[in-house]
């Protein structure tokens, strides 16, 4: 079984599109056999996807920090649940634990993981495959700061490469069934 990492938030979000999104997703994982490694909670956009994996028969492995444990509700339902001493071996186990990444809407904890396993790509650490879900716009703002950088010669081509953008559902759903 494949595993894919999904890197989003703790948060709902104002808009229901987000939960709706997030389980949308899980559905699709749980029923193409793709298991899903995450942070370990039941809140926000994370326990959504890990519910909706849940519901539909499929495999959930958290990672959570001790000191997040009780702070983020630890989803005490999921087929394993690691939990670590801090962030660092959270990200460290849950590369260990997967197979590609993608990074669904989220603040500044999802934007520290995906940009530190991208980092490690470009350091030639792994070669995983690392995905964006531009969900109705939401990063648009981040690719066009990538390009920018790019441009302004900061990013090197092929690193700017590594992240790639899936636009919509279609495009979401091709790549899980290409893992």
């Amino acid at each position: 079984m494949k595993r894919l990492c999904v890197f989003c938030g703790s948060a709902e979000g104002f808009s229901p599109a987000y939960l709706e999104m997030a389980k949308a997703l899980g559905t699709f994982m749980a029923k193409n056999d793709i298991a899903l490694v995450y942070g370990g909670a039941t809140i926000g956009v994370m326990g959504a996807v890990a519910d909706a994996v849940l519901a539909h028969g499929g495999q959930v492995i958290g990672v959570i920090p001790k000191t997040l444990v009780n702070y983020e509700i630890a989803h005490r339902g999921l087929t394993e649940l690691h939990i670590v001493e801090g962030m660092h071996e959270r990200k460290k186990l849950m590369y260990d634990k997967s197979d590609a990444f993608l990074s669904l809407p989220g603040g500044m904890g999802t934007l520290d993981e995906m940009f530190e396993i991208l980092t490690w790509s470009q350091l030639k650490l792994h070669s995983k495959p690392c995905f964006i879900y531009n969900f109705q716009g939401f990063y648009d703002s981040l690719l066009a700061y990538l390009r920018h950088a790019h441009n302004e010669g900061f990013i090197k081509p092929q690193h700017l490469t590594m992240l790639e953008e899936l636009k919509d559902s279609q495009s979401l759903e091709g790549m899980i069934k290409s893992l």
